[in-house]
């Protein structure tokens, strides 16, 4: 009876895991066991699962079994799905949004130069999560695009404007160019 359960987890796993429609034939492999004796089993899951106090069921597609959510929670599940996700901020985006942020309007090149790497993905990101937009075209060759904080970075950081920013002594400002500089000389 024990090696029933286990192949009834390892059933219940292998279906939950995939997220798709998964054979018959290929569960059975999975598990050692016949096609015949693999139905079986995920008949009686299926029975267990249309119990009113599951949220999930088993469905058979053309010989292939999935786990889907039964129709009662759509919208619930729904509620939860559309809800916006809060954008994580990494390192690399803090670093970017930091030097658009005190260098606005600024421009990709001007970013990669201070970070010494390519900022494409890192714009574009800040960009998509609203917190960085475009303010217009430079005006020098080649027309490199300008970007600049918008209000939802002031909302999210709890400024009011940007002059509510902290701003470091003018000392602690030419000490840090210095470091940088002489770590730009290191790496050339």
């Amino acid at each position: 009876m024990s090696n029933i359960k286990s192949e009834y987890g390892a059933l219940e796993a292998i279906l939950f895991t995939m997220g798709e429609p998964v054979e018959t034939a290929a569960l059975a492999e999975a598990l050692k066991i016949s096609e015949s004796d693999a139905r079986l089993y995920l008949q009686e899951i299926k029975e267990e699962y249309e119990k009113e106090d599951h949220g999930i069921m088993l469905i058979e597609l053309d010989d292939s079994w999935q786990f889907v959510t039964k129709p009662v929670y759509y919208e619930q599940l729904i509620a939860i799905a559309s809800r916006p996700k809060k954008p994580v901020l990494t390192d690399v985006l803090m670093e970017t949004l930091s030097i658009v942020s005190y260098r606005q309007p600024v421009t990709k090149g001007e970013v990669e130069k201070i970070r010494g790497v390519n900022s494409d993905h890192a714009v574009n990101r800040l960009v998509e999560y609203g917190l960085v937009k475009e303010l217009g075209r430079m005006n020098a060759p080649g027309r490199p695009m300008m970007f600049g904080t918008t209000d939802e970075f002031l909302r999210r950081f709890g400024f009011s404007c940007l002059e509510d920013m902290p701003r470091l002594d003018p000392v602690q400002e030419e000490d840090l160019k210095e470091e940088a500089e002489s770590e730009i000389a290191l790496n050339i």
